[in-house]
């Protein structure tokens, strides 16, 4: 009866406990996401205190608006079917077959998806815009085509296919295709009755990530659409920071949220399908030696295809930059002459760093006192309510979170407009979902009876966690950081309006000197998105070196 009684009083600590972890996190999004957002969209949608929700039907009327919804959209649609056509053989070559180099070429892979968008763009115009590759050898200019956009949205999410669908393709048992075989079931059969049912899932999730990315694109589109293609992220910006109409830009964020909300809705359903039982093996025992003409066909086919697509973008971007004779625009990085900033470029070096460590430990103990509550499995409504609110700064456009920073926070008791912790708190919104997702399935996977044994022996919650969890989530912990550092690193919707001209980031500098005119402003875009390039690279490659076939995936 007494260790019934200490069970019960144990169980009611934890739950105490992770009613405090939510705490945090729950106050951090209240204060610096829906205060925010909420006054964008107050300030656009209400006049005199009255709300005009007619204005959405307003908006929504004009054509050059359905236009940019239509652009959006289809744009979207067509980047995820290119994407799913040209990832899904590399997915197959990473599951199913083992070569030298495999490692050095999953690395290359995943490079593009922790580059900041404005860097992607920059090296596809490198590529394919006025004086690029392609000018030059053929005369031909894709820049302001809409085959710009939807390349380079395949170099940027080429790895979510390969990491979603590729991560669960070798851990499903041969086994059972070599049985339909078996039962004369020929290999195109075998594949699509067996393989491709379970694969199912982790394909539609994939495809929901690249649609929710391309949604909401907006550095490549910014960059390699110029003034004839807008997408919802871009046409916000547009409307908030060059012609000042803050309504519109209120609707068209509402329409986003809307959208993306749906999107993450059915995204979260594919995932919990995903999680059905399927029978799994250890991944580390599927891939094999390619066999046969076919299987070494494919494997060069990959190989090709990651060259010409994944790193000649990349290649191009870092020649560039070293076209002027003795580092001239590597150099020109060091003078703040003829700049658009009031300091040297080369100064975005240390802010981006500064900001994105800052950004990062916000990120990594927000996202990491949610993940802890998110284990809580007695409390499904709530827990599931707190899950969504991780993922909304998913689901509205980075520049109303910081056009809303402006508005919001600029008198007390929250007056940070002229603080620098401003751009932390911002890229901090970002990196949370992804230290969510990272740590969550191994913070699951922890057997729960330990938990409540340590409890039981009078363990207090934050002994509980110290002793039992972080021994086996550090490694998570550190990927988490890894990818929340690198995508602070790159986060430009919402720096570009709060960073100031005197503490410019990288993915800022980039993109004022890629809107001046002349070859040295050019010049100096390029040697900058080669320095972010870097580091992003090296950020990844320690990541890689921490991976779990557990914390590998995104």
């Amino acid at each position: 009866m007494d260790l019934a009684r200490t069970e019960v009083a144990a169980r009611r600590r934890g739950n105490a406990a992770r009613l405090g972890l939510m705490a945090l996190p729950v106050a951090f999004f209240g204060l610096f996401f829906a205060y925010p957002v909420a006054a964008i969209l107050a300030r656009g949608l209400r006049v005199d205190g009255v709300w005009r929700l007619g204005r959405l039907g307003e908006v929504l009327a004009q054509s050059d608006i359905r236009h940019v919804l239509w652009f959006t959209t289809w744009q979207a649609l067509a980047s995820t079917v290119l994407t799913l056509l040209i990832a899904l053989p590399g997915a197959y070559v990473f599951a199913r077959l083992d070569f030298p180099g495999k490692q050095v070429l999953r690395a290359v892979v995943t490079v593009p998806f922790v580059l900041p968008t404005v860097v992607v763009g920059t090296a596809f115009l490198a590529l394919v815009g006025r004086g690029g590759l392609l000018d030059e050898l053929w005369g031909v200019r894709l820049d302001t085509t809409v085959w710009a956009i939807l390349l380079a949205h395949v170099f940027f999410n080429y790895a979510v296919v390969v990491r979603t669908v590729g991560g669960l393709w070798a851990q499903l048992d041969p086994r059972q295709e070599e049985a339909a075989r078996l039962l004369g079931a020929s290999r195109l059969r075998a594949w699509r009755t067996v393989t491709l049912p379970a694969l199912g899932p982790a394909v539609a999730a994939a495809a929901l990530m690249v649609f929710l990315f391309t949604f909401t694109s907006f550095g490549v589109v910014q960059i390699l659409g110029g003034p004839t293609f807008s997408t919802l992220e871009v046409e916000i910006y547009r409307q908030t920071s060059e012609i000042f109409d803050l309504s519109t830009a209120a609707v068209l964020t509402v329409v986003q949220f809307a959208a993306v909300g749906s999107i993450l809705a059915v995204h979260a359903w594919t995932v919990r399908r995903r999680e059905t039982a399927l029978r799994l093996v250890d991944a580390s025992g599927t891939a094999r030696r390619p066999r046969g003409a076919g299987q070494w066909a494919l494997l060069a086919g990959v190989l090709a295809s990651s060259a010409v697509l994944l790193v000649l973008p990349l290649a191009v971007l870092v020649q560039r930059s070293f076209d002027a004779p003795d580092f001239a625009y590597y150099r020109a990085l060091t003078s703040a002459e003829g700049n658009v900033f009031l300091v040297p470029p080369i100064e975005a070096i240390g802010n981006s760093l500064e900001y994105a460590l800052a950004a990062t430990a916000i990120a990594v103990v927000i996202g990491g006192l949610a993940a802890a509550a998110l284990t809580w499995r007695d409390a499904g409504r709530l827990v599931r309510g707190f899950d969504a609110l991780l993922m909304l700064p998913l689901g509205v456009s980075a520049v109303t979170v910081g056009f809303g920073f402006l508005i919001a926070l600029d008198e007390p008791p929250l007056n940070l407009r002229a603080t620098w912790i401003l751009v932390p708190l911002a890229q901090a919104l970002v990196g949370v979902p992804f230290v969510v997702r990272t740590m969550l399935p191994v913070l699951r996977a922890v057997d729960g009876r330990l938990r409540e044994a340590a409890a039981v022996l009078g363990a207090s919650p934050w002994r509980v966690w110290r002793e039992v969890d972080l021994p086996m989530v550090r490694r998570a912990l550190l990927v988490a950081a890894g990818f929340a550092f690198a995508v602070s690193l790159g986060e430009f919707g919402a720096t570009v309006f709060i960073a100031r001209p005197d503490n410019p980031t990288l993915p800022v500098a980039v993109a004022k000197l890629l809107g001046r005119a002349g070859e040295l402003n050019y010049g100096q875009a390029m040697a900058l998105s080669t320095i972010l390039m870097l580091v992003c690279a090296v950020a990844l490659l320690v990541l890689e070196r921490l991976r779990t076939d557990r914390t590998g995936e995104f």
